[in-house]
């Protein structure tokens, strides 16, 4: 203990008198090698005279009784749970002052400071300042749909590959007044506030699931004809065979003018759907938030054109140096196929 790395500093003084009182150091020297008072000396030798080893750990503590009753603790984590709106607080989410206000004015706690409904929330695992987004689906076929999906990533079939193909819509050319100050030891990067727009365009991308390969194109806007002739580079990308294609339910993605181009390719192409409000399920999604997080966030462009050339420049270094396959996982309730 008196040598150990990885020992509370309390235990390794504690160990520390031990040994020295073993060398017959007297009291007065060892306080003031170890930086103590000779009172503390003495009880630590008394105290592994009496119990050893158990003798240099602290005694149990009675505390200062508790002040806010079981009763009302559960009271505060029930107030925690609900809207606020409930209890006439014009806000979306608790605070912690308002919380502990609204559970003295509603009489359901008799005074509790923030500070013990922070230590209340905090031993229930409760946030209620914090609100995480989700989407529900309503499509009847989902189970059957995702099990479809999931079933081209984990078996896709042999020599058939799996594409999964949509549109990053609305990216901003963002023209910022001031350069991003680059960070430095001590102080974060700083970006500037103002900015102006200068155009957005649209990214049509594919995504090879078995090589992590990515085809794009920008476009100005995001129309039928744009996405048929950026499927036509996709067909000469893959001329022969079946190739399965994993698209969102966009209506663009489902309209007659793509079943007329797929019949003018032999209906090779075998389309597979993603239930409503589940397009997380397309993994090309994955790329456009490498996409966004490596060239959109924090950037500057003065013009749409620098905007498709970093576009372009960090497809073509994705498809060199980076393309991989994902190592996708899905991890909800059991599949109903």
């Amino acid at each position: 203990m008196a040598r150990g790395t990885k020992v509370e500093a309390r235990q390794k003084q504690r160990a520390q008198i031990v040994l020295l009182c073993w060398e017959q150091v007297p009291v007065a020297e060892i306080a003031r090698r170890l930086r103590t008072c000779e009172s503390q000396v003495r009880k630590w030798r008394r105290r592994f005279l009496e119990s050893g080893m158990d003798g240099l750990s602290d005694a149990p503590r009675s505390g200062r009784p508790r002040v806010i009753t079981a009763a009302e603790r559960v009271r505060v984590l029930g107030v925690a749970c609900r809207d606020p709106g409930q209890f006439g607080e014009v806000r979306t989410t608790w605070s912690l002052e308002s919380l502990a206000r609204t559970l003295v004015d509603s009489k359901r706690v008799q005074a509790i400071s923030k500070s013990s409904v922070h230590r209340i929330l905090q031993g229930a695992g409760l946030k209620p300042h914090k609100v995480r987004m989700w989407c529900t689906s309503t499509d009847p076929e989902y189970d059957t749909k995702l099990a479809d999906i999931t079933d081209l990533y984990l078996d896709p079939p042999p020599g058939e590959p799996v594409l999964c193909i949509d549109e990053k819509t609305g990216m901003q050319a963002l023209g910022r007044l001031h350069a991003l100050r680059r960070p430095r030891p001590g102080s974060a990067g700083r970006e500037e506030f103002e900015y102006r727009r200068n155009g957005t365009r649209c990214l049509f991308a594919c995504f090879n699931v078995r090589t992590g390969q990515v085809l794009g194109r920008t476009t100005a806007r995001r129309t039928q004809d744009d996405f048929l002739s950026f499927l036509d580079e996709v067909a000469r990308s893959y001329r022969q065979g079946v190739v399965h294609v994993v698209l969102d339910n966009l209506n663009t993605h489902k309209s007659l003018a793509l079943q007329e181009w797929n019949r003018r390719h032999d209906d090779r192409f075998r389309f597979h759907y993603t239930p409503t409000h589940a397009s997380w399920l397309n993994q090309v999604e994955i790329f456009f938030g490498i996409l966004h997080r490596r060239v959109l966030k924090h950037a500057t462009y003065g013009s749409t054109k620098l905007l498709d050339h970093a576009i372009r420049r960090f497809l073509e270094q994705w498809n060199a140096r980076e393309a991989h396959p994902f190592r996708w996982t899905y991890r909800q309730r059991t599949l109903v196929a």
